[in-house]
C-alpha cells in the first residue's frame, strides 16, 4: 500500500496556513478536479477523493492538531473524513454548482413577499418642516382569475414526473450525491398543464396602486424610511414585504444644507456694512426673523441664528440658521456718489477718520 501523501502538500499551502486559506485552497483544486467537470476520468475522481480527505482533516482544529503532532498515524490509520466534512462541502459548493448537496429546492410553504425600493425626491421645505407623499407603484398581484395557482380556472397544477413532486432531483458522482432544482418545474415540485389566459400561467399580473408615504421633519438626503407590508405579496398566504424608501433632496434656490444647519447667502451695501443695519432674514418657512448688523461688518462674515435650523428627525433639538454676509460693490456710480467715495477715500487715506464718527 502506497504511503500517504502529506496533506498540506496536496492542498498546496503551508503549514502555517489559516482556516481560511485552506478553505479558499480547497475550493479552487475542487473545481478543478471535481467529476462534473471531468466526466469519465479516473484520476481527477482519485485527486478529487485526495483533496477532499485533506480538508476534512485540516479545517477541523482537532483533527488537524492531531496530524500536526503525529502525522496520518494520529488520525488511527483512517482518513475519517466523513462526518461533518459533508456540510463544509454543501457550503463550498452551493458558490458555484447553483445548491451544491441538497440546497436548491424552493420552499413549497409559505414565503414572505419581496421587498420594494424606491426613491423619492424632496424640496427643502418638505424634508426640513415634513410632508406626507402619495407613491405611485406598479407591482405584481395575484391573478384574479386563477386565484395565483396559475392554471386555467376549473383545472389544477399536477405534480411534476421528472421529480415526482419533489421539487428538487439527486445524481451521484463517485462517493457524493449532488442534489439541485428539478429543471421542470423548477421546485415547485408541480406543473401547470393548462395555463391561465388572463396572466399566461404566471399567477400574477401587474396592478397600478399608491402608498401614503409619511416624511418626518429634518429627514435628509441619503435617509431610508421603510413601510412594514407595502411590499410584493406572499406566496402560499405568506406575509407581504416591505418598502423602503430612499431619500433625496432637490436644489433649493436659496437656502443650502449641511446635516441641521441651514445656510443662506444676505447681500448688503457697502453704507449698511460699514454702517450696521437691522436685516429682515426670511426663512425656510416663509416667517421673517431680524438681524442685527454690525458696524464694520466684513464680506464673507457669517452670522448664525440658533434654533433656526432644521429639526433632527429623533427630537434631539435642532440645528441653526448660518447667514453669510455679501457686500455688493456697484458697477454704476452717479457723478455725487462717486464724488462722495473720493473724499470718503482721502478722509480714510489721511487717517482723520475715527470709530465715532463712523458710527454718528
Amino acid at each position: 500500500m502506497s504511503e500517504k501523501r502529506c496533506y498540506y502538500e496536496i492542498l498546496s499551502v503551508e503549514r502555517t496556513a489559516t482556516t481560511s486559506d485552506i478553505r479558499k485552497a480547497y475550493k479552487k483544486l475542487a473545481l478543478k478536479y471535481h467529476p462534473d467537470r471531468n466526466p469519465g476520468s479516473a484520476e481527477a475522481e482519485a485527486q478529487f477523493k485526495e483533496i477532499t480527505e485533506a480538508f476534512g482533516v485540516l479545517s477541523d482544529d482537532g483533527k488537524r492538531g492531531q496530524y500536526d503532532q503525529f502525522g496520518h498515524a494520529g488520525l488511527g490509520g483512517s482518513s475519517d473524513f466523513g462526518g461533518d466534512i459533508f456540510s463544509h462541502v454543501q457550503d463550498l459548493f452551493s458558490d458555484f454548482f447553483g445548491g451544491g448537496m441538497g440546497g436548491g429546492r424552493s420552499p413549497r410553504g409559505p414565503q414572505r413577499g419581496r421587498d420594494l425600493r424606491v426613491r423619492q425626491t424632496l424640496t427643502l421645505e418638505e424634508a426640513v418642516l415634513g410632508c406626507k407623499k402619495e407613491i405611485a407603484l406598479t407591482t405584481p398581484v395575484e391573478c384574479t382569475s386563477c386565484k395565483g395557482n396559475g392554471c386555467q380556472p376549473g383545472t389544477q397544477p399536477q405534480n411534476c414526473k421528472t421529480c415526482g413532486g419533489a421539487g428538487q432531483v439527486s445524481t451521484g458522482r463517485g462517493f457524493i450525491v449532488f442534489t439541485q432544482t428539478c429543471p421542470t418545474c423548477e421546485g415547485q415540485g408541480r406543473v401547470v398543464a393548462s395555463p391561465c389566459k388572463q396572466c399566461d400561467g404566471a399567477g400574477w399580473e401587474d396592478k397600478s396602486r399608491t402608498v401614503t408615504v409619511s416624511f418626518p421633519a429634518g429627514i435628509d438626503e441619503g435617509h431610508r424610511l421603510r413601510v412594514s407590508g407595502q411590499g410584493l405579496a406572499g406566496k402560499q398566504g405568506g406575509p407581504p414585504g416591505h418598502l423602503y424608501v430612499d431619500v433625496a433632496l432637490a436644489p433649493h434656490a436659496r437656502f443650502e444644507r449641511q446635516g441641521l444647519d441651514l445656510i443662506v447667502r444676505k447681500t448688503i451695501n457697502f453704507a449698511e456694512a460699514s454702517l450696521g443695519a437691522t436685516l429682515p432674514i426670511e426663512q425656510l418657512d416663509g416667517t421673517v426673523r431680524e438681524v442685527e448688523l454690525r458696524a464694520g461688518t466684513q464680506p464673507g462674515e457669517v452670522i448664525s441664528l440658533s434654533g433656526s435650523g432644521a429639526p433632527d428627525v429623533n427630537g434631539s433639538g435642532r440645528g441653526a440658521l448660518h447667514v453669510v454676509v455679501q457686500v455688493e460693490v456697484p458697477k454704476k456710480l452717479s457723478k455725487r456718489a462717486k464724488q462722495l467715495l473720493r473724499e470718503l477715500q482721502d478722509d480714510l487715506a489721511s487717517g482723520s477718520g475715527d470709530e465715532t464718527t463712523a458710527a454718528s
